[in-house]
């Protein structure tokens, strides 16, 4: 279309009177002609007027590396997915939340041990914001997540609830003539002295929360009176939070306190045990994800987060989880059909399930100390 307008105007001013008139208005043409291209060019970049951004590249992180601390390896599939669709590398450090608090307390002065804290009871993360040890982030799909189960500065979100149940091996209580616990009062009767097996509150995040869901449901004074008689029926409190199920299954005890998960019905049907809900309540507490403070790799924790909620990640997260009280977190997102009924849950303070940690793992050591 410019060419054949060329071709006029050359036509119109033919003749070597006008060759100047010419000349001057085929360098104005031209010019307008190179400002049209570059405008049409900018406009193709994908930037607007208006300063908006283009979108990230799928592979905005190809050759770094995304270190997350978390309980379980079970999660790999889904950041594997996220490795494929952002080209991050992702590398795991398991551990406990107790234990990440510990040594994020001890190590305030050295670099964070990770970028992304994925799991874990929450207490300890309420504990880190206390502590200044984590950053704030608000994802702008975070208000899918119940404002009950997330910051609401931003310094953590929950990805789903954990419960307390017990863990039975049926071979061991029935050769020693004792019946199958039923309650959380059941524990406290002397007959199952040495056949009960915990983790320390202090390294397990879900024997926290059992812990405090007792002292919430009955009381502090008499949640403390069940504790120290509960206390009394056990040996040692196991230093991982795998010890109560792999004890359990090895015969060396017949109840073990343990988080509910599908794996726990797994491990129950292959070795002939039985999951317990007590009918008494059941303890839950919701599990974190947060992002350190000064990681280094703080934009992929982030962009990570952004990911997780993405409704078809969350209902992978809820099949990796193995539960079935992620539409508790996330309404509409089904996990497993575990038997749970959210009318089962206690009625807990969330909001002192930080700041009354410290007390009360105190109180426990004293109590467990004194035996």
């Amino acid at each position: 279309m410019q060419i054949r307008a060329l071709t006029c105007i050359f036509a119109k001013f033919k003749g070597g009177k006008n060759l100047k008139k010419l000349s001057v208005l085929v360098t104005v043409l031209f010019s307008l002609f190179a400002l049209s291209a570059c405008g049409a060019s900018d406009d193709s970049s994908g930037t607007d007027t208006t300063g908006s951004s283009t979108a990230k590249s799928e592979k905005q992180f190809e050759g770094q590396t995304l270190n997350v601390v978390t309980t379980s390896d079970a999660y790999k599939e889904l950041f594997d997915k996220f490795s494929d669709e952002t080209g991050a590398k992702v590398e795991f450090l398991s551990m406990s939340s107790g234990e990440v608090l510990s040594r994020m307390q001890a190590d305030q002065s050295s670099e964070p041990m990770a970028d992304l804290w994925f799991g874990g009871g929450l207490d300890a993360f309420m504990q880190a914001k206390t502590d200044g040890l984590l950053e704030q982030y608000q994802s702008d799909a975070v208000e899918s997540i119940d404002e009950k189960y997330r910051d609401p500065e931003g310094y953590w979100l929950s990805k789903g609830l954990t419960v307390g149940g017990l863990l039975i091996n049926n071979d061991v209580l029935e050769e020693k003539g004792l019946a199958v616990p039923e309650t959380w009062a059941d524990l406290a009767d002397e007959k199952y002295k040495d056949e009960i097996i915990m983790s320390d509150p202090a390294v397990s995040g879900t024997m926290y929360a059992i812990v405090k869901g007792i002292l919430d449901k009955d009381g502090n004074d008499a949640g403390w009176q069940y504790w120290e008689s509960v206390n009394e029926n056990i040996p040692y409190y196991g230093q991982r939070g795998k010890d109560p199920q792999e004890k359990v299954t090895a015969g060396e005890f017949g109840i073990g306190l343990i988080p509910v998960d599908k794996s726990a019905f797994d491990a129950a049907e292959e070795n002939d045990l039985s999951v317990v809900y007590p009918s008494d309540g059941i303890p839950w507490v919701p599990e974190g994800v947060a992002v350190f403070k000064d990681a280094p790799g703080k934009d992929m924790a982030e962009a990570f987060i952004d990911f997780m909620l993405q409704p078809e990640n969350m209902k992978e997260l809820a099949e990796l989880d193995g539960k079935d009280t992620d539409q508790i977190i996330m309404p509409g997102v089904d996990g497993y059909d575990l038997g749970l009924e959210s009318k089962d849950l206690i009625d807990e303070d969330l909001t002192t399930f930080g700041s009354d940690r410290e007390a009360i793992l105190n109180q426990w050591a004293e109590m467990a100390a004194n035996k």
